[in-house]
C-alpha cells in the first residue's frame, strides 16, 4: 500500500512513488531511484578552505537506509553523481559509506554516471555498486542522469537540482525542492543533503510535485 506521505504517478508504463525524502520508488521491481546524492561534498569543500557543516554523508546515508526499510527496497538506482569529486575519496568519508554498505549488503547497487562522476571516478569496487553508463533501460523507462530525451522511452533523470519557489515578494518566498514531470522526462530533486536549487520554469502541462514537511504536495496550477 502507498504511504500516506507519498505522491503516486505512472511514467512508462509503470508506478512511480515520489516521496518527500527527495527519492522515488519503483514498486512493481522494489527499485529505488536516488539522484545527485553527492556523497563527500562537504570534505571536497573542507580541503579547499570553505567552512562547511561536517556529517551530511551520514545524515544523506541514514535517509537511504530509513527509506530502504521503510519500503523494502531491493535495489537501489543513483541516477548520477553519486560522489561530488576526486576529494570524496577520503578516509574518512570511505569508512561511513563502507559501514553503509555493509549494513545493507544484499542490497543491489547500480551507478548511471554523471558529470560529477566523471570527475570522481566510479566508487571503489569493494563498496559493490555497479556503475553504467547512460541510459540503462528498465521496463520502458531510460534511467539517466542528463535529462535528455532517448525516445520512444519515458526518461528519468537528476543533475538539475530541481526547485520551485512559492510565495510573494524576494524576502517573502520559499524555495522547495521539486519532482518536475513533462511529457516524456521526469526530473528528480537532489537526494543529497548538501546540495542547492535551481528554480525550474515548468511548461502548462508539466506537472510539478513539491517536497515539503514530510510530504509530497502537487502544485497544480502554480508554475515558477
Amino acid at each position: 500500500m502507498i504511504p500516506n506521505d507519498t505522491a503516486l504517478i505512472s511514467v512508462g508504463g509503470q508506478p512511480l512513488w515520489l516521496l518527500p525524502e527527495k527519492a522515488a520508488f519503483l514498486p512493481e521491481t522494489s527499485t529505488l531511484l536516488v539522484a545527485d546524492a553527492h556523497i563527500g561534498k562537504g570534505l571536497s569543500f573542507r580541503k579547499l578552505g570553505v567552512p562547511v557543516p561536517h556529517g551530511t554523508t551520514a545524515e544523506t546515508l541514514g535517509v537511504l537506509s530509513a527509506l530502504v526499510d521503510r519500503l523494502g527496497a531491493k535495489r537501489i538506482v543513483f541516477l548520477g553523481d553519486f560522489l561530488h569529486s576526486a576529494r570524496s575519496h577520503g578516509p574518512t568519508t570511505m569508512d561511513t559509506v563502507a559501514r553503509w554498505r555493509g549494513a545493507h549488503a544484499a542490497l543491489e547497487l547500480t551507478l548511471v554516471r554523471g558529470n560529477h562522476d566523471d570527475h570522481a571516478g566510479d566508487p571503489p569496487a569493494h563498496l559493490g555498486i555497479h556503475a553504467v553508463d547512460e541510459p540503462l533501460m528498465h521496463g520502458e523507462l531510460a534511467l539517466c542522469h542528463h535529462p535528455i530525451a532517448h525516445p520512444p522511452a519515458y526518461v528519468l533523470a537528476g543533475h538539475l537540482h530541481p526547485g520551485v519557489s512559492l510565495g510573494g515578494r524576494a524576502n517573502d518566498h520559499l524555495r522547495l525542492p521539486c519532482f518536475w514531470f513533462g511529457a516524456n522526462l521526469g526530473v528528480l530533486p537532489a537526494f543529497g543533503a548538501f546540495t542547492g536549487l535551481h528554480t525550474i520554469r515548468a511548461a502548462a502541462d508539466d506537472r510539478v510535485f513539491a517536497a515539503s514537511d514530510g510530504r509530497v504536495i502537487e502544485l497544480g496550477a502554480t508554475k515558477p
